[in-house]
């Protein structure tokens, strides 16, 4: 299980999104990279709903980019799930940065029909928005196929988290990447039960963001 325990301050609730960029009116996260540059996204006023931090986010897409081997920040060619979409903010900025595909999941219906608009606006080919349940989906994926996963799970919901885990270690590439947000870090021992170990890990605020590969590719 995770390395400890998480204050009872931040027990029960999501964390603040990180102020909104320079410009930016409430309620909105922008693109960062690729060719949606600047582009706005709409968050929606829904209990818990928490965009992934502008800082964490471009940091997430340096490590990916390092990966693919791309200059620019780039995902040529990379399949992604978005698995616990919410406002898009992971799933869109990977197809703006040439991700091949992209399929976001969500399950409440203001959020998919906002994502469907925002695929829309966008004319973004790569993206496909299916509403539904994140672990489902990520159990029905053929395994090995998928290059990144996201997963920004609830926050307060600690029982999805190792089954999340589990499934989304299973559809990525043996090559591939599970991107991870939670309330706390976790432990070598935790990921390695599931056939993982981190590679990358950033703390901003109150949210532990852990880039995790399979245990044969290691940590470095």
């Amino acid at each position: 299980m995770p390395q400890q325990k998480t204050p009872k301050a931040e027990a029960g609730r999501r964390p603040a999104a990180s102020p909104s960029p320079r410009g930016a009116r409430p309620h909105e996260v922008r693109i960062i990279g690729g060719e949606w540059k600047r582009t706005r996204l709409a968050v929606a006023d829904r209990p818990g709903l928490r965009p992934t931090p502008d800082r964490v986010r471009e940091t997430l897409f340096n490590w990916l980019a390092s990966l693919a081997g791309a200059g620019g920040g780039e995902l040529p060619g990379w399949h992604c799930v978005d698995a616990f979409a919410g406002t898009g903010a992971l799933g869109l900025e990977a197809a703006s940065r040439g991700a091949a595909s992209v399929l976001l999941c969500e399950q409440d219906p203001a959020l998919v029909a906002q994502l469907q608009a925002m695929k829309n606006k966008l004319s973004a080919e790569a993206v496909r928005i299916e509403r539904g349940n994140g672990l489902s989906l990520l159990e029905r994926t053929p395994a090995g196929s998928i290059d990144a996963v996201f997963l920004d799970p609830p926050f307060d919901d600690a029982a999805l988290y190792e089954p999340a885990l589990g499934a989304a270690a299973r559809a990525a590439k043996a090559e591939g990447v599970v991107y991870l947000e939670a309330p706390q870090r976790w432990s070598a021992e935790a990921l390695a039960a599931l056939g993982l170990v981190e590679f990358r890990y950033l703390k901003a605020g109150a949210v532990h963001a852990h880039l995790l590969r399979h245990a044969a590719n290691g940590a470095a």
